[in-house]
């Protein structure tokens, strides 16, 4: 197994202990981090490009790796440009923008497949055509910070700085949908006129298929006076407080719950603020259309889906096979599925709570009776659960992951268990950053 470079807790520096030193970057890992050497130690860079020379900041170091970030380049790829977003020096949000799309892509797969191959013992993989939205203007779902300084009174909106809790300003977020572009300006102005705006430390902010709702984190109540205040500064956003972790309260009367589309299947489901959904519509919608047509699913077919929350895969399955079964971890989300079955007249599936990551209990649904699995788990993967899918051994399986580490585990288990990968594609749902999720189709060797 490859070890990735992580300090254990009392093993950092002092920071006079941390030098500056000048490396070669020879390639970049999974993470999209720059990889060098000084002498024969390893160093990973953020911020470096594969035949780049840099001067790095140590920031974690041991006997046998480094961990650093570029304070200059000396010597700079052909592939370095200029930063479209003025907060990229500072805010931790965007971490490639200084490539292009297209590289950006190409060089995040290239790092996770030598992640995978090393792990799994394959020589090549089988890779597909990526899945690709617009690099700007794609994200749906975002946690807005705010930070009031006591001492000089004044508030800072944006996100934090990377590897830092410190918020910093921002006034304009290149990566967020245009709905939600106000938002910034918004609570600048209104933070300061409220009686209790310091209360306030954070704001979801979340675009619905083009209705904004914003959900307020406050850890004293907010006097009528200033949720007033915020309404009338937005009207046509859908304002909710949260005065402790999902517990909501509707400000406005009459607000209807956030909702997305399908279109192409002519679907729609329903989801809570406390929800897990795609934050990339545009990637959203390609995922789950590959999904159906990589499981080449078949009128007969019954199909076993993990990790199924709101029912995103599922109703798009029902719509093409005997039977769906979804499996779920929180109970509110297993209700969700089976509202947002029933909101598109769907009858033809199941949903059930469990922890699959322990023994599944003996049940109707845990039966070899599926033809098709598809699993959509967390960024911890699928431990525990990926040996229980292969034992119902399934004709295909259908992986999809936001954690190529964690994938390449999994996958691993798989092809010991007599599945061979058969295809895989990058996914790039969140771009500008070093994040690549991914897609992956197993059959069951005969």
């Amino acid at each position: 197994m490859v070890k990735i470079y992580q300090a254990t807790k009392g093993a950092r520096d002092k920071p006079q202990q941390l030098k500056q030193i000048e490396v070669q970057i020879e390639r970049l890992d999974h993470e999209a981090q720059g990889i060098g050497f000084e002498q024969k130690r390893i160093v990973f860079v953020s911020g470096a490009l594969p035949g780049e020379r840099v001067k790095v900041q140590l920031t974690e170091q041991k006997d046998k790796s480094a961990k650093g970030k570029v304070v200059k380049v000396l010597q700079a790829s052909p592939l370095r440009q200029t930063a479209a977003c003025k907060h990229f020096a500072d805010c931790g949000g965007c971490q490639l923008q200084y490539l292009s799309a297209e590289h950006q892509l190409e060089l995040k797969q290239q790092g996770v497949d030598q992640l995978i191959r090393h792990q799994t013992g394959l020589t090549s993989l089988p890779w597909q055509a990526p899945l690709k939205s617009e690099g700007q203007g794609y994200r749906r779902k975002a946690r807005i910070g705010v930070w009031f300084d006591k001492k000089t009174q004044q508030f800072t909106v944006g996100f934090r700085k990377a590897n830092d809790k410190v918020i910093t300003s921002v006034e304009h977020c290149l990566v967020l949908s245009p709905a939600l572009a106000p938002v910034f300006n918004v609570l600048q102005q209104q933070l300061p006129t409220l009686q209790q705006g310091a209360a306030i430390t954070h704001v979801e902010a979340l675009d619905a298929d083009g209705q904004v709702y914003l959900i307020v984190r406050h850890i004293r109540p907010l006097p009528a006076s200033d949720q007033q205040a915020l309404i009338q500064a937005w009207p046509e956003a859908v304002w909710i407080g949260e005065a402790e972790p999902e517990l909501y309260q509707h400000w406005q009367v009459g607000t209807a719950e956030p909702s997305y589309a399908l279109p192409d299947l002519a679907l729609k489901l329903k989801f809570s603020a406390a929800d897990f959904i795609q934050v990339n519509q545009s990637i959203n919608q390609q995922m789950v259309q590959q999904a159906l047509d990589w499981l080449s699913l078949q009128p007969d077919d019954q199909v076993l889906e993990l990790y199924s929350g709101i029912g995103n895969f599922s109703l798009a399955l029902a719509q093409r096979v005997k039977w769906v079964h979804g499996l779920e971890g929180v109970t509110t989300m297993v209700q969700r599925a089976e509202s947002n079955a029933e909101l598109n007249g769907l009858n033809n599936l199941s949903f059930s709570q469990a922890d699959l990551h322990l023994p599944w209990p003996k049940a109707d649904w845990n039966q070899p009776k599926y033809q098709k699995v598809l699993l959509d788990p967390a960024r911890a993967g699928a431990v525990g659960a990926i040996e229980q899918i292969a034992g119902l051994s399934p004709a295909r399986i259908l992986y999809v992951s936001c954690n190529p580490l964690t994938f390449a585990r999994d996958a691993k288990v798989l092809l010991a268990c007599g599945y061979q990968l058969d295809k895989i594609s990058a996914m790039d749902m969140f771009p500008q950053t070093s994040h690549l999720e991914l897609m992956a189709l197993f059959y069951r060797r005969k």
